[in-house]
């Protein structure tokens, strides 16, 4: 008998970082750490998992994403002792709970056996559930903008067939998708999307797009330029375009894709088995990754460019500050000898 996946979507995260092209192992492993500290006591079976996960997955990713992780669990109490040790961090202030394996029995009768460290096992019986009570929330997590740019870039460099099963996964990935878009916002850019589309006006259908999904023209460019067109696909999911409108679209405004009648075909398959799920998550990781890339045209060429600046800028004050007299009698740095003439 298998056991369950530690987290609800937990499954479609593993299914992601199997693929090829780009390593969003730094990427899984702040999600599970995330998922992990949202819950304050977890099972046995869920901390053997984090454990063993956690494990491979601290030997593999960079320092920067190593330092972050340490800091989140760093001040959570109930952190196991074999990552504590592997990230060296100090044990807690306090002894605490640690889940023990239960018996078969309890297995069946819905014991839960827990141990405080150096202590003896205790049997502690679970409490009765109510009728019809449901799951609480599965917790879902918002995407960095770093996450969302990993999460694009490993979508793009995909093959079809691979896109599709990225997408199959996000379905019940815990990551937050993007809120809906307004249904009467929708309807509208549905229309002058079909209307650009049918007379091949690639700059309208664009800038339509962007402002719909409120993202960067150039991200929205990216979309509609895509040559296998799943990226199509997942911003008109977005909008709860109609199937045949979607198929006139590819028909008409892409002459690479709408000569094709397997790519059409393809298209129009998958575009029915996207839910809309996976498409708000799509589109929060353009958003996201736009971001991303914002970041990086304003970031300093160098660590200590801006404090570079801030001690130039100091140097420059200080004459400034001195009285008139002084001014007089000091000569400009900046200046020196062309200061004086024959």
């Amino acid at each position: 008998m298998t056991s369950a996946p530690m987290f609800h979507g937990f499954d479609g995260l593993m299914r992601l970082s199997r693929h090829e092209g780009i390593d969003i192992r730094p990427t899984l492993l702040r999600v599970l750490t995330d998922l992990y500290v949202q819950t304050s006591t977890h099972d046995f079976d869920e901390e053997r998992q984090f454990v063993e996960l956690t494990s491979r997955l601290i030997d593999s990713v960079d320092d920067a994403t190593r330092a972050a992780v340490r800091s989140r669990l760093a001040t959570y109490p109930n952190t196991p002792r074999e990552i504590r040790r592997k990230l060296g961090l100090a044990p807690p202030p306090f002894p605490r709970r640690t889940p023990a394996a239960p018996p078969p029995a309890a297995l069946e009768s819905g014991d839960i056996a827990f141990v405080d460290e150096g202590d003896d096992i205790e049997l502690v019986d679970a409490p009765p559930t109510a009728p019809g009570a449901g799951a609480s929330p599965q917790p879902v997590l918002s995407m960095q903008p770093a996450d969302a740019s990993s999460l694009n870039d490993m979508f793009l460099a995909a093959s079809s067939r691979s896109r599709a099963e990225i997408l199959h996964s996000l379905a019940d990935a815990p990551l937050k998708p993007s809120m809906p878009v307004d249904p009467r916002r929708a309807a509208r850019a549905v229309i002058a999307l079909e209307q650009a589309a049918m007379v091949a006006d690639t700059t309208a259908f664009t800038a339509e797009l962007a402002d719909a999904l409120i993202l960067p023209s150039i991200t929205a460019k990216l979309i509609v330029d895509d040559p296998l067109g799943e990226p199509l696909a997942c911003a008109a999911r977005a909008l709860n375009m109609p199937g045949e409108v979607f198929q006139r679209v590819l028909l008409f405004l892409n002459p690479a894709i709408g000569s094709s009648v397997m790519d059409v075909y393809r298209l129009a398959r998958l575009y029915d088995r996207i839910g809309e799920r996976a498409a708000l998550i799509m589109l929060a990781a353009w958003r996201g990754s736009s971001m991303a890339a914002a970041r990086a045209k304003y970031r300093p060429v160098l660590h200590d460019d801006e404090r570079n600046r801030v001690r130039a800028a100091a140097a420059q004050t200080r004459p400034a500050l001195q009285t008139t007299g002084a001014q007089a009698d000091v000569q400009s740095p900046l200046r020196g000898s062309s200061g004086h003439r024959g």
